[in-house]
């Protein structure tokens, strides 16, 4: 079967149309999940616990306890969830792969069932026309793999190329876009930093050994990818880029901001980007980790492979600052609530909620502009690279009527704002070329459980029923168009 190819020719938009509301020619629609968050079949063929699976069944570590056990069974669901998505008229579906449920162990062959749960998926998509985009990591380690050691340890990034090679050889014919990794910040720095995030660790200097582990697996996989998979396939990573924003003008803010920046940015961009770590980064973290050993030879080489794609998620903007004599800590950072910090080599530094602004369920600013300003500072730092918007979204307190339908207003206006945003950047010279809402359907929320619903498409968890929600119409609507709508219609 062939892969329906998205056009990723760029093409600015004043040559795609004389209109200012459409999107260039090409521009990819999609939407994306998550496999721990919507999969469920937490034990079936062949799947193995992942770090994810122990994190949620330990008490106190998610919200109500809940896990993923059945998430939104889209295992068991998932010709009733293309269909769906076909019906809104998406043209790709960026999914990730459970790593356990395809190589139990993190070691050794595949298990056949479970590489046929994502044959049967692509082979669902490609009929449905819906171009494919597989993400091999998003943040469920094979829990043999961290018993090992995890990412801390240099010989998972090597684990990780091997399953590369499994997927590139049991689909490489049929998804043309694949991405390493899924936000690795989160990875790194809320799974080992703050242990918000699986495996629940707090160690800083792992934090950064993880972080390194984690460049090195993903230019171990670009390696793999180029040479299994045919011509014309696209190699990506997802990052979750921070944009950050000193509270004032003043000295220590602008080095607070920069703190956070090569932190939470540059400690993938510069390696992946521009094949070395920042020295100011290095310098912050010095003391934690003796990055001459860390880094061998050879590894910033594999690490900048280049790539054809950068995907960037984007929700809200991160606002820092330096803490003043008696200000106590402040840690308003999004990244959910530790005695731990993150932000290692910079945990002094103090985050602080935009004042002004809307919020999502999530006490999430709501600032598009963030998403501008966004994808014009990684034009400008890293010129020609192009670009996916690979998730954006929201959560709010979203209920169905007793009509049986979901009015979500909220959401529409965000999603408005933020497609805004997309096309002020794409006519300002940024190469977007895609754009993927986070996300397809409401699931399990990480460390917030099923508290959180950032879906277009509504889940009934006791019952399994999808409802698209007013936000998926609009989208459909918006897909169908190519273009945003010329007048707000949030009904």
């Amino acid at each position: 079967m062939t892969a329906v190819r998205p056009d990723t020719t760029p093409k600015p938009a004043s040559e795609a149309t004389n209109s200012p509301t459409l999107f260039p020619t090409g521009f990819v629609w999609g939407a994306a999940t998550a496999a721990y968050q919507v999969e469920g079949a937490a034990a079936e063929g062949g799947r193995t616990p992942s770090i994810w699976d122990t994190f949620s069944h330990t008490p106190g570590k998610v919200l109500n306890g809940d896990t993923g056990d059945v998430a939104a069974d889209h295992y068991h669901r998932y010709r009733d969830d293309v269909a769906l998505m076909k019906e809104l008229g998406l043209k790709a579906y960026r999914f990730s792969i459970s790593w356990s449920r395809v190589q139990p162990t993190g070691r050794g062959p595949a298990v056949e069932r479970g590489l046929d749960f994502y044959r049967k998926l692509v082979d669902e998509l490609l009929e449905a026309g819906i171009t494919p985009v597989a993400t091999l990591y998003h943040w469920d380690l094979p829990q043999e793999l961290e018993d090992a050691g995890g990412w801390p340890e240099r010989a998972t990034a090597e684990r990780f190329a091997d399953y590369a090679a499994i997927m590139a050889g049991a689909l490489g014919d049929r998804i043309p876009m694949w991405t390493t990794f899924n936000e690795p910040w989160c990875s790194a720095f809320l799974g080992y930093g703050s242990g918000v995030h699986a495996p629940g660790r707090t160690e800083p200097s792992a934090t950064l050994r993880a972080a390194h582990h984690l460049n090195l697996a993903h230019g171990r996989a670009i390696e793999v990818l180029r040479n299994q998979l045919p011509a014309g396939a696209q190699t990506s990573v997802t990052l979750n880029l921070h944009q950050v924003r000193p509270l004032t003008d003043s000295a220590a803010d602008a080095d607070a901001a920069r703190r956070i920046d090569a932190v939470g940015n540059r400690v993938f961009t510069g390696p992946i980007l521009r094949g070395a770590y920042p020295e100011d980064l290095i310098a912050d973290t010095s003391h934690l980790v003796d990055w001459s050993k860390l880094v061998q030879d050879g590894d910033l080489a594999a690490i900048s492979r280049p790539i054809d794609v950068l995907g960037v998620n984007y929700y809200t903007p991160t606002i820092v600052s330096t803490p003043q004599e008696g200000q106590g800590d402040s840690r308003d950072d999004g990244h959910g609530n530790s005695d731990h910090s993150p932000w290692t080599g910079s945990e002094q530094v103090a985050f602080h909620l935009a004042e002004g602004k809307k919020r999502t369920a999530m006490n999430w600013a709501i600032d598009p502009n963030g998403l501008y300003e966004l994808l014009m500072d990684v034009t400008r730092d890293h010129p020609g690279l192009p670009l996916m918007v690979t998730e954006n979204g929201a959560a709010f307190e979203d209920r169905v009527s007793p009509e049986g339908t979901v009015e979500d207003p909220e959401r529409i206006e965000y999603l408005r704002g933020h497609l805004g945003a997309v096309q002020r950047a794409v006519a300002d010279g940024a190469d977007v070329r895609g754009y993927f809402l986070w996300s397809l359907m409401d699931n399990f929320e990480w460390g917030y459980g099923y508290s959180k619903r950032f879906g277009a498409v509504y889940v009934d968890y006791e019952s399994q029923r999808r409802i698209p929600k007013a936000s998926a119409h609009w989208y459909s609507d918006v897909i169908r168009r190519h273009a945003l709508p010329a007048t707000p219609d949030l009904a």
